[in-house]
């Protein structure tokens, strides 16, 4: 029967992880695990959040809300009078903006080297991917982008950028937006780490979806909670697309107490920062700018395989970046973790 298997799955295709730190730890007999390969926060969730979480299993033989208003409510609280739609993750959110707008053959453009989520997604509805490569410093020509845009259903744009790390400034989001009448679905899973903010462009444009995750700054990366910021004219067709329950209760109970843990949110964003600015003075490789919670290294001559591989063997885990299209064998993606673990990674990068 594998003949029924779509060709776009039967291959190499899909999403590429990273390798598991329980099996580098099995192979390599080593106790601790330098976690640097995900983008997660080194930081577990505040016991407020765990507690939320906790009294919400308890009542797990039932179903979430449809509509979780107290949620609802939080992110208001949190950002302002928005329209909103949540998801399984930013992936379940990418999911449900495709499947509302895009039909078999429908034009889907995006950004590269990026997420590649995006194009998986995509692929998967049956549309034709378009990837617009950016500039040599992975900069985008808001241009270039917005012409590939015309006559598309939606386009992606990631800022700050996965893997390249660096954020478009807000009049280039504009340009793009003022150029083209297709969607702009605007990844901001990383912005909180920023001083970028760019909901103010929520107001002036209906064609603007501002996708947001609490996977990283909120900790909750196991939990798998994603929202968007929408135009209110699309929010009730993405909500009757959206897989049903598609956000379990103790995600959604988490996600509203994170919403007001601020501190946190300061502590970590600190802490991120201090340790990019070290990052960049300490490794002996060119590392690119960032305003996110990683760094993307030039390991160049050697290919970001067997740099990945070789800091692996002292306990290092980090990301090859030979997977994401557009993006030459020479780079590895290094998330910022706790302090032993940066401290562990400084050490080993030196070696190579």
């Amino acid at each position: 029967m594998r003949r029924s298997v779509r060709s776009c799955y039967d291959g190499e295709g899909g999403y590429v992880f990273a390798e598991s730190p329980d099996a580098i730890a099995r192979k390599k007999g080593i106790s601790q695990i330098a976690r640097l390969a995900s983008n997660e926060n080194p930081f577990p969730p505040p016991e407020t959040v765990i507690e939320a979480g906790v009294a919400a299993l308890r009542q797990a033989n039932r179903y979430p809300e449809a509509s979780p208003e107290r949620l609802m409510a939080a992110l208001r609280r949190c950002h302002g009078e928005y329209s909103f739609i949540i998801g399984n993750g930013m992936d379940g959110v990418i999911e449900t903006v495709i499947r509302t707008v895009v039909d078999p053959g429908d034009r889907v453009v995006i950004s590269t080297p990026t997420f590649s989520f995006y194009g998986l997604a995509a692929t998967a509805q049956g549309a034709r991917v378009v990837q617009v490569p950016r500039e040599a410093d992975f900069s985008v020509d808001p241009g270039r982008f917005a012409e590939a845009c015309r006559g598309a259903k939606v386009a992606f744009l990631c800022s700050p950028n996965n893997p390249t790390g660096n954020a478009c400034p807000i009049e280039t989001v504009r340009e793009i937006l003022d150029a083209t009448d297709c969607l702009l679905f605007l990844d901001n899973a990383y912005v909180e780490f920023s001083d970028i903010d760019y909901r103010p462009l929520m107001r002036d444009y209906d064609t603007l979806i501002e996708g947001r995750t609490m996977s990283k700054i909120y900790s909750l990366a196991g939990l798998r909670f994603g929202y968007a910021f929408v135009p209110p004219w699309l929010a009730p067709h993405l909500n009757r697309a959206g897989t049903p329950f598609a956000v379990n209760a103790v995600a959604c109970a988490a996600a509203e107490a994170a919403l007001g843990e601020a501190g946190h949110i300061e502590r970590t964003a600190t802490h991120v920062r201090r340790w990019r600015e070290r990052f960049v003075s300490a490794i002996p490789f060119p590392v690119l700018p960032s305003d996110a919670n990683f760094v993307l290294i030039d390991v160049a001559p050697l290919g970001g395989d067997e740099a990945s591989a070789r800091l692996a063997e002292q306990g290092i885990i980090v990301r090859s970046c030979r997977s994401f299209p557009g993006l030459e064998d020479r780079y590895i993606r290094v998330s910022i973790g706790e302090d032993w673990e940066n401290e562990r990674f400084l050490a080993g990068i030196t070696q190579l």
